[in-house]
């Protein structure tokens, strides 16, 4: 016999507007697919060069940064095949500053959809992180190429050591992005905070010199801080997956580099809790302050 439904029973219903966080990312991943199709055909909209720009840029930057801190203050002094050194490091430094400053302004942005219709919030800093990644695949092409030219025979740990380095930068920038996306919708300073962040991630990653010469320079603690920074680490797995193959053994590497990557993925862990625990808090305040 059956029973009529009761005016109170909800079940299989969810309230309007709760959310499960990055959760429910894959639940709308047609959205995010969505949305990053977008983004990756609007990025050149009306541009004659087009997609070219995403070579030319990072090659633009690569002159300037090998003529000024190469030639003129010779930061490649001791180090072999400085041009590939500087190229892999400054693509993840790229990456990162792409999806991190992308994802912080990826709410406000994007405060049409917010305001009109409900969907998970965090699918638009994960899109915007996932287009980073498509227009870093233009840089990496570069160095790739490059690197094939010069003889380039990496080891499985190495490669494995570069796969990391992306998903711990990808990761770091998505929980920043989260933190300070959020944020950025009441307080727009927070953008600017991230301007002067992004500023010095490029300078405090050994990127454009050693970091054997931050470690002669450093006392010990503050070494081993700054080799905890997750993006030092990436750098250094790219170091060893794309320059240190071409030295012929001859690069000095840091000691226990697979530990300190292993902390980097705890410190990107924590950050990821600590951006979604902000995003889910004042995610209920977005489309009143936009």
């Amino acid at each position: 016999m059956n029973h009529p439904a009761r005016a109170d029973d909800l079940t299989g219903f969810s309230t309007p507007g709760s959310s499960r966080g990055l959760l429910d990312v894959v639940r709308y991943r047609y959205l995010l697919r969505l949305l990053i199709r977008k983004g990756t055909q609007t990025r050149y909209h009306g541009s004659v060069l087009g997609w070219t720009w995403s070579y030319v840029k990072p090659a633009a930057q690569f002159a300037i940064f090998y003529v000024v801190m190469g030639v003129f203050l010779d930061l490649n002094r001791g180090i072999a095949n400085y041009p590939i050194y500087l190229f892999s490091g400054i693509i993840v430094i790229n990456l990162f500053n792409e999806a991190f400053g992308n994802a912080t302004k990826s709410i406000v942005n994007n405060r049409a959809l917010v305001k009109k219709i409900y969907l998970p919030r965090e699918l638009f800093p994960v899109a915007d992180v996932f287009i980073a990644f498509v227009h870093f695949l233009p840089q990496l092409a570069i160095l790739l190429t490059v690197l094939v030219v010069v003889g380039w025979a990496p080891t499985l740990v190495q490669v494995a050591g570069a796969v990391v380095a992306l998903v711990v930068v990808l990761a770091f920038a998505l929980g920043l992005g989260l933190f300070f996306g959020s944020l950025n919708v009441s307080f727009r300073d927070s953008q600017n905070l991230v301007e002067i962040i992004l500023l010095f991630s490029t300078w405090t990653s050994p990127v454009l010199y050693s970091f054997a010469l931050v470690r002669d320079k450093l006392p010990a603690w503050l070494f081993d801080l700054y080799m905890a920074n997750p993006l030092t680490v990436a750098v250094e797995l790219f170091h060893s997956a794309f320059w240190a193959p071409t030295t012929i053994g001859t690069a000095e590497r840091p000691e226990h580099l697979w530990v300190l990557a292993a902390i980097a993925a705890i410190v990107v862990s924590a950050t990821i809790a600590i951006g979604q625990f902000v995003f889910r808090r004042l995610e209920g305040r977005f489309a009143q302050d936009l």
